[in-house]
């Protein structure tokens, strides 16, 4: 069966770190070959230093929420399930079978995600029980899906 599914990588502001924005980019093109995938980048919470956290995430989610459409809602979360890459690759497969058009990995700014956001979540997911910056998390997070995609088509993964 031809894999019709998008992956949708979802999170505010543009990654900065020149070294991880290529990392990132080279995923997404490596995604690219094997299905659809996008990143979709919205707006920072500018001009809020002075606020509280809340009002930040609010902010961000604002954005965010406006692409939350059709999908499978995956929230990264430090509260999250953890999961091995085989495991993750069985729920992509899973979806993909069951009619989910769009799995969206929603993953949050420095402070997260607001909570309304992780309520919309069919699957909280945590990368590991240490803390990663959120640029390092989108990079790790696409490698995984890379790994995943390649599980699920039967291909080696490139070491």
């Amino acid at each position: 069966m031809p894999f019709l599914m998008e992956l949708l990588f979802l999170w505010p502001g543009r990654t900065k770190n020149p070294h991880l924005r290529a990392l990132q980019e080279d995923y997404l093109a490596r995604l690219r070959m094997l299905g659809g995938a996008r990143i979709i980048e919205t707006a920072e919470a500018r001009g809020l230093k002075e606020s509280s956290p809340e009002k930040i995430l609010e902010r961000e989610a604002e954005g965010l929420e406006k692409h939350l459409k059709d999908g499978y809602i995956i929230c990264l979360s430090d509260k999250g399930k953890m999961m091995t890459s085989k495991e993750l690759a069985r729920l992509i497969d899973r979806q993909a079978m069951v009619s989910a058009r769009r799995i969206i990995f929603l993953v949050g700014g420095f402070l997260g995600l607001a909570s309304r956001l992780l309520d919309r979540a069919d699957l909280k997911l945590s990368l590991s029980p240490m803390t990663f910056s959120h640029e390092l998390t989108r990079v790790v997070l696409l490698e995984q899906a890379y790994r995943a995609m390649n599980l699920i088509k039967g291909y080696a993964y490139p070491k």
